[in-house]
């Protein structure tokens, strides 16, 4: 875990953007709006993994099972 983590959020929020933008050009906001949600959705789950392996190292690092 690393600077491809930072890279990958990114790329989802990149993606995410142009996609809602097209989509938005085209009149179908609902679908822009809801391709957004799903990149914020997806981003959080990444972070929530991210903070439970954090405490999960924190708990073994100071044995607190």
């Amino acid at each position: 875990m690393g600077i491809d983590v930072i890279f990958r959020i990114a790329a989802i929020g990149i993606l995410a953007s142009v996609v809602s933008s097209i989509l938005k050009q085209s009149g179908k906001d609902e679908l822009g709006t809801f391709v957004s949600l799903a990149a914020v959705v997806i981003v959080l789950v990444m972070v929530l993994n991210m903070v439970a392996e954090l405490f999960n190292t924190v708990r073994t690092l100071f044995s607190l099972y």
